[in-house]
């Protein structure tokens, strides 16, 4: 009798333990009752029929998806290669299991030939300028595709943008060109600026000539810090020298 109650029991402990499953808080059992699907379990414990029930485990967390390098031709016919990454996850386990054989190799699939499409209908600069804009029209392409397959893309990034070594010179050579535009533009702002408000000095120490004067001595105080050995006059003394002598010599010749 022994004989025949051990190996039951070790039957039914090897059948207890097989239909006994712990699905973790971020994953789901869909549950299949002889190949036909019956619903999704979880999280927790879930006990399964033994040899007439299968559960498959399916994850509910985002999954960052390598968009790989591939070699893209612009609207303006640059040849440039683009890498990008993608973030989705799923929101219906049922569908993620009975729709699509892998969701993963065909999100990365579409997810591929939807960036090749959209980038071709850009230019260059337009690439560069509204990648933001670029980034969300391939993410609602994408998810218009995964929307059946149980999955959502909640992001696409492009995170790599390669150039031909002859575009990256032709544009740091109009980058350079457009620094010195700049540049010219803002040296002449500057000499126009200048040129008012010496004008508008010129104006001011007309109307007030002592002003002149004021500013002549000024300089002069400015240049003797300086601890130089030259000797400077300014013009206005030099004039009141020359009338003076003009002066001096009416009253020789009138006496």
């Amino acid at each position: 009798m022994e004989f025949v109650i051990v190996p039951i029991l070790l039957v039914l402990g090897f059948l207890f333990f097989a239909s006994v499953k712990v699905v973790q808080e971020y994953d789901r059992g869909v549950i299949f009752f002889l190949g036909k699907c019956t619903g999704v379990r979880g999280p927790g414990l879930i006990l399964l029929l033994p040899i007439l029930e299968r559960m498959q485990k399916v994850t509910l967390r985002t999954i960052t998806m390598a968009i790989p390098s591939q070699k893209i031709i612009t609207k303006d016919n640059v040849s440039i290669d683009i890498a990008a990454v993608a973030y989705y996850h799923i929101v219906d386990p049922q569908k993620s299991v009975i729709s699509i054989e892998n969701v993963y190799d065909a999100v990365n699939q579409i997810s591929q030939t939807t960036v090749r499409n959209v980038i071709g209908q850009f230019t260059l600069d337009q690439l560069l300028s509204k990648t933001a804009d670029i980034n969300l029209q391939i993410k609602n392409v994408i998810d218009s595709h995964t929307e059946p397959w149980g999955a959502q893309v909640t992001a696409v990034e492009i995170k790599d943008i390669t150039l031909p070594d002859n575009m990256q010179r032709a544009m740091a050579k109009e980058a350079e060109a457009e620094r010195e535009r700049r540049a010219k533009i803002v040296a002449a702002e500057g000499e126009f600026q200048a040129a008012q408000k010496l004008g508008q000095a010129a104006d001011l120490i007309s109307k007030h000539p002592v002003a002149l004067q004021l500013r002549t001595l000024q300089t002069m105080a400015e240049i003797a810090t300086e601890k130089k050995l030259n000797h400077y006059l300014p013009a206005q003394f030099m004039t009141t020298v020359q009338e003076a002598i003009k002066t001096i010599g009416k009253d020789l010749l009138s006496k």
